[in-house]
């Protein structure tokens, strides 16, 4: 029997581009998961960002947020670099350690902004702690995305599952 799975989706439309492609050597290196990253198609202006996952927002930036469900934790940052810009640009419309479900909009961000103070506006979507071979189903890079369409997914058991040793 397979073990449950849980569906990670693309939280705004773009392009899929390799973690190893994202110029920020803590998404590059997987230093904190693995995933992929999507690039906000151009001519985009702004975009509301969406759980890619049902769960508890933990964490809520107006520049990133990470959603816990179970056991994994996916971390969502909007564009690289964006913290400098201190909240300029982007509208929170969740609560931290609200209960969201995959598809609630979670924060609003100008990508025009983002390009204009010379950041990539590239989005990572990662799942802490994960590395790329606990990854299934993961869409190719270059492929174009609406928002909701499946990411990738990775296994929902708990970490360290002795049924796996």
């Amino acid at each position: 029997m397979g073990e449950p799975s849980l569906q990670v989706c693309s939280p705004i439309p773009g392009r899929l581009v390799g973690l190893r492609q994202v110029p920020d050597l803590v998404f590059s290196g997987m230093i904190v998961g693995a995933g992929i990253a999507v690039r906000p198609l151009p001519g985009a202006k702004k975009l509301t960002a969406v759980a890619p996952i049902s769960g508890r927002l933990i964490k809520l930036f107006p520049h990133a947020f990470m959603i816990a469900n179970g056991e994994q934790t996916v971390l969502v940052h909007l564009g690289i670099d964006t913290v400098k810009m201190r909240g300029d640009g982007f509208t929170c419309h969740a609560l931290e350690n609200e209960m969201v479900k995959a598809g609630d909009p979670i924060t609003t961000f100008s990508v025009k902004r983002i390009e204009k103070a010379r950041y990539s506006p590239l989005c990572p979507v990662v799942v802490l702690d994960s590395t790329p071979s606990d990854l299934e189903n993961l869409r190719p890079e270059g492929n174009q995305v609406e928002v909701g369409d499946l990411l990738f997914e990775i296994s929902a058991a708990p970490a360290g599952d002795p049924s796996e040793w």
